[in-house]
C-alpha cells in the first residue's frame, strides 16, 4: 500500500499570503472614483493610499485602524496564524501607532478539520499577545478556501504620525527586512522550497515591526512640526517594494533612487525566480508600477523581478535625514532590527524611481 501524502495547507488555495490580494491597478482604478470624505477628524483616509486610517478622537489621541487577511502561504496552521497576525499588526506599526485591540476574520470550510482552525487561531493569538494587543472578538463565514487575518485598532498621537507623505530630497532610505517572501512561499506551494529557505522566510514573516517603531518613538523621531529627522515611513507588503515606494514618492512629490547591491534578499529568493516560482501578484505589481522605474545598465533580471515581489509581513521603508540615518540605523540594529540603507530621496524627476548599481 502506498504511503499517504501529508496534508498541505498551501495546496488548498490558488495563491498564498499577500500574493492573493487584488492588483494595485484594480484598487487604484476603483478607489479614485469614490467621493472624498469631509469629516475633519479623518486625518488619514483611503484616499491617501497609506498603510492605515487615522481618526482623531481628542487633541492628543487618534485611532489607527487597519484590516488584513489572506490565504495560507505556509503549510503549518500555527505558523500561518502567526504570520497573519504579524502582517495585520504591521500597518499600525508603520504609522507609528500602538496596537490595542483586534478582531479576527475567519473564512473556513464548513466540513474542515477543526484542529487546523484551532491551531491557526492559537498562532495568531500568540503574536497578538506578544504585541500587547487584545483579541476581543471576530467574525467567521463558510468558505471552501481558507482565509484568516485581523482588523486592528491602535492609538497614536495625531501630531506624531508616520505617513507615506513627507519624504524630502536628500533623505536616506532605510529598510528593515529582506525581500523574497512571495517567491519563496510560491515555491512552498509547489513543494519545491528548500527547508533553509522556508525557515528564513518564516523567521522574517513572524518578526513584528514593533521593535523598529519603538526605537523611532523612543528616540523622538517622527513626522512632527519641529523638524524631526524621520520624514516618512511605510511598510512593504503586498504591492512589493517598487509599488510601495511609488506611493511614498508620489505622496511626497519626490523621486527615489535605490542601490541594487544594498537591497537585502532572503536566502533562496533568486533561486525561486530562476526556477519560475513567480506569484501572480508579482506580475500584477510589475505591470502596474514598472512604468515609473528606470534601470541603470547591469541590473540583474532576477533583482528587477524581486523588486515587485509581494511581501507578507514585510519590512519598514523609512525616509530619514542624511545626518541622522547612520545613528538611526545603529539604534535599530542594537534593538535587533536588521536595518539597511538602500537608497536616497531625490528631487522630483522622471523616472520617478531609479534603480542603480
Amino acid at each position: 500500500m502506498s504511503e499517504a501524502k501529508p496534508f498541505r495547507l498551501t495546496a488548498t488555495v490558488k495563491a498564498g499570503g499577500c500574493a492573493s490580494k487584488l492588483s494595485p491597478a484594480i484598487l487604484d482604478q476603483v478607489l479614485a472614483k469614490l467621493p472624498k470624505q469631509t469629516d475633519p477628524n479623518v486625518l488619514v483616509g483611503f484616499d491617501h493610499a497609506d498603510d492605515a486610517g487615522i481618526y482623531k478622537i481628542s487633541p492628543n489621541t487618534a485611532l489607527v485602524q487597519t484590516v488584513d487577511f489572506f490565504t495560507p502561504m505556509v503549510d503549518d496552521p500555527y505558523t500561518f496564524g502567526q504570520i497573519a497576525a504579524t502582517n495585520a499588526l504591521s500597518d499600525v506599526y508603520a504609522m507609528g501607532g500602538k496596537p490595542i485591540t483586534a478582531l479576527a476574520h475567519v473564512c473556513f470550510p464548513a466540513n474542515g478539520d477543526l484542529a487546523i482552525l484551532e491551531r491557526t487561531l492559537l498562532g495568531g493569538l500568540s503574536k497578538m499577545m506578544e504585541a500587547g494587543c487584545s483579541v476581543i472578538g471576530g467574525h467567521s463565514v463558510r468558505d471552501e478556501e481558507m482565509k484568516f487575518g485581523y482588523s486592528v485598532t491602535g492609538l497614536i498621537d495625531p501630531a506624531r504620525v508616520f505617513a507615506n507623505t513627507g519624504a524630502r530630497a536628500g533623505d536616506r532610505l532605510l529598510f528593515t527586512k529582506a525581500l523574497g517572501t512571495g517567491v519563496i512561499t510560491t515555491a512552498i506551494k509547489k513543494d519545491s522550497a528548500k527547508q533553509e529557505w522556508i525557515d528564513d522566510a518564516i523567521r522574517s514573516m513572524t518578526t513584528l515591526n514593533k521593535a523598529a517603531t519603538e526605537v523611532i518613538a523612543n528616540d523622538q523621531r517622527g513626522t512632527t512640526s519641529d523638524g524631526s529627522p524621520v520624514h516618512s515611513m511605510t511598510d512593504v507588503t503586498g504591492f512589493g517594494l517598487i509599488a510601495h515606494a511609488r506611493e511614498m514618492a508620489m505622496a511626497s512629490n519626490v523621486s527615489l533612487r535605490f542601490c541594487a547591491s544594498r537591497i537585502p534578499v532572503l536566502n533562496g529568493a533568486f533561486d525561486c525566480i530562476r526556477a519560475g516560482h513567480i506569484p501572480g501578484g508579482l506580475l500584477a505589481n510589475r505591470e502596474f508600477a514598472e512604468c515609473v522605474v528606470g534601470y541603470e545598465d547591469g541590473i540583474p533580471e532576477e533583482l528587477k523581478t524581486l523588486l515587485f515581489d509581494p511581501q507578507t509581513a514585510g519590512g519598514l521603508l523609512i525616509a530619514v535625514t542624511a545626518d541622522e540615518s547612520e545613528s538611526l540605523k545603529h539604534a535599530l540594529n542594537l534593538a535587533g532590527v536588521v536595518a539597511v540603507s538602500i537608497g536616497e530621496v531625490t528631487p522630483s524627476a522622471k523616472p520617478l524611481i531609479t534603480v542603480g548599481r
